[in-house]
């Protein structure tokens, strides 16, 4: 890992993962109330998970344990993504009020594979 990341705080991946979870939150609180232990609880819990994997992988100090909770994050990523797909299919927002969330995801999804690669192609 670089030197420099002393801390998972110090991530801009995990700092913009937890931006993704106020979003998440912010967005379900208009689902319907039959939703609140369905879709809203689900999309919530999936997208804490993104920050939380990566907090984890990098408290683990060793390389091959980081990058398996990147891929877990990346993982959430994708599940995050369909729900959100979901949403807009069963009406519970436009698809105009996800494209600031989808762009987010699009972009987490992006920095974790780039710190993905570059930790596995470290000798």
């Amino acid at each position: 890992m670089n030197a420099k990341v002393k801390s998972y705080k110090d991530l801009v991946v995990w700092r913009k993962s937890i931006t993704l979870v106020k979003i998440v939150y912010q967005l379900t609180r208009s689902y319907p109330a039959d939703e609140r232990f369905g879709l809203v609880s689900q999309m919530r819990r999936t997208a804490v998970s993104v920050p939380s994997n990566l907090a984890e992988g990098h408290a683990r100090n060793t390389t091959g344990e980081f990058i398996q909770f990147i891929s877990h994050a990346e993982g959430s990523l994708a599940e995050l993504e369909t729900q959100v797909i979901l949403s807009v299919e069963l009406a519970f927002c436009s698809s105009v009020e996800v494209q600031p969330l989808q762009a987010l995801i699009g972009e987490v999804q992006k920095m974790a594979g780039a710190l993905r690669r570059s930790l596995a192609s470290r000798p």
